[in-house]
């Protein structure tokens, strides 16, 4: 079947998303691991993906960790750049897919502050046809009840639908629900994946 809707994950899809990554350069890859071993930051961020206030959640968690208040913070007070760079080839398919006339959503776990500061200087973000943010619906990927509010709210069948994601769990729990699905892992491979669907030419998904 044709997919007749296209569903982006955000993070490491459309924008890298690589906290260690940031945390290597600004504190050394030693300390780095000693903080991610103490104190669960992706826990953290999950109960922001869920809905908590993205201030209140990482600066309360800075306090019960007073040893690493100031790493913890950087989380909030530096987040952008742990969510940098864009990918910008991946952001040319979704501008090509719209182009053609096919409606793209984005299902993606992130904060509703967060979000929004991300939009500031990631302006694509407030492009897609149907957002799905997380911290709106108060659930995460790979939860069944995410891709359940997605399917009932969007009006297109699970099996059109085709959703990328980088994280194997959420592309499971997708295709369990018959939604056709790509592991991202570049956004060549994504662009082939297009192309193979139907929806690009091999021009258009350059």
């Amino acid at each position: 079947m044709t997919p007749q809707a296209v569903i982006f994950d955000i993070g490491n899809v459309l924008i890298e998303w690589q906290p260690e990554r940031f945390y290597d350069r600004e504190i050394g890859e030693a300390r780095r691991r000693a903080l991610f071993a103490e104190v669960d930051l992706h826990g953290m961020n999950d109960k922001v993906d869920r809905g908590g206030h993205f201030t209140e959640v990482i600066y309360a968690t800075a306090e019960d960790y007073p040893d690493w208040r100031a790493e913890i913070r950087m989380w909030h007070d530096r987040w952008i750049e742990l969510a940098t760079p864009v990918i910008d080839h991946s952001v040319r398919l979704m501008r090509a897919l719209q182009a053609k006339g096919v409606p793209v959503f984005s299902l993606t776990n992130f904060g509703i502050q967060s979000f929004d500061y991300a939009a500031t200087h990631y302006p694509f973000l407030r492009d897609f046809d149907r957002p799905y943010i997380s911290g709106h619906m108060g659930v995460i990927k790979p939860e069944p009840r995410i891709y359940e509010m997605v399917e009932q709210d969007c009006g297109v069948a699970p099996g059109a639908l085709l959703f990328t994601d980088d994280r194997a769990d959420n592309i499971a729990m997708a295709a369990s629900r018959g939604w056709q699905t790509h592991l991202f892992e570049s956004p060549a491979g994504w662009a082939n994946r297009l192309v193979a669907a139907g929806l690009l030419s091999e021009k258009e998904a350059a």
